[in-house]
């Protein structure tokens, strides 16, 4: 695995504390605790967030998050509640975002990051798993599914950010490029009521909302981030043999569900279904796509 760029924290040692009062408070709010796994891979210490992964009774799911963004995102107002009956939840860390992995990253067209995410699940002890991503994590589900398809039971994308280019429409611009200019909190606010969220549909509890904030606006201002950001895999998607399910926001700006749909079913020859929610860009922070992803997952094991 090559190398190719490295983010990192500002002052790493009060950054990565800040990072841990920040998972410690979302602890208190959820009234759980995370049980921190670090494991070794060719991009160096990888941290994953398991729930209950100690029952191997239960089925395995596998998350990757979003860039900019931590896997525990997922788990906002006890999001994966629906969920912990039947699954243990691997929430993984990607290397090169702002949270507690390494900042190495290898080049974001090369296969490398498949071969990571077999890495980790190896180190986790999976065979094979469900696996899900939103938006960057997406891509990084597929890559897995291109580079080591025995990995995969079916891959869940939320949003994903390579069946199509970034959307350079004015509006998704303004409000993506208003924060990282500008990264004051009502400018942070801004952009994920206009481009994350949907009210009223798709939204958060007001704790939520502030640990959300609080965490974007450290990562643009404490992290600097030189990973590079998903891009339109086009033809390698024909490569994808895995069961794939597509999960998308009808008011998603920086991927609009149009073209992510029309892409999604003239390249993924495996495609098994789509569904459409109202929701913004993160769509797997909504309720009722936890419950879909259950349910197709029920369908695939036969649950009574």
């Amino acid at each position: 695995m090559k190398i190719k760029f490295s983010s990192s924290f500002k002052s790493p040692a009060e950054d990565r504390l800040w990072f841990k009062n920040w998972v410690s408070q979302l602890e208190q709010t959820n009234n759980r605790t995370y049980e921190k796994i670090e494991v070794d891979t060719g991009l160096g210490k990888t941290m994953v967030y398991g729930l209950q992964t100690s029952d191997k009774t239960l089925e395995s799911l596998v998350i990757f998050p979003g860039a900019r963004t931590t896997a525990l995102i997922w788990d906002f107002d006890r999001n994966l509640d629906h969920l912990l009956d039947r699954f243990r939840i691997y929430l993984v860390e990607t290397n090169g975002l702002p949270n507690l992995s390494d900042g190495d990253t290898p080049e974001i067209k090369s296969e490398d990051f498949g071969h990571w995410a077999a890495e980790v699940m190896d180190r986790l002890g999976l065979q094979s798993s469900y696996v899900a991503g939103a938006s960057f994590g997406g891509l990084i589900c597929i890559k897995l599914c291109i580079t080591h398809p025995e990995k995969i039971k079916a891959a869940f994308l939320f949003n994903p950010g390579c069946l199509q280019p970034f959307s350079l429409s004015l509006k998704n611009l303004y409000y993506n490029l208003l924060p990282i200019i500008s990264p004051k909190r009502k400018n942070v606010e801004k952009f994920l009521e206009k481009a994350i969220f949907l009210q009223p549909d798709h939204y958060l509890s007001p704790k939520a909302w502030e640990l959300l904030v609080d965490y974007e606006g450290f990562a643009l201002t404490r992290y600097i981030d030189k990973t590079k950001k998903p891009y339109f895999m086009n033809e390698e998607l024909k490569q994808v043999k895995s069961a794939v399910y597509l999960v998308l926001g009808d008011h998603d700006l920086l991927f609009p569900v149009e073209k992510s749909i029309s892409n999604a079913k003239n390249l993924i020859q495996n495609l098994k279904d789509i569904q459409v929610y109202p929701a913004g860009h993160g769509v797997e922070t909504l309720p009722e796509s936890m419950l879909y992803l259950k349910e197709k997952i029920g369908e695939l094991e036969n649950w009574v």
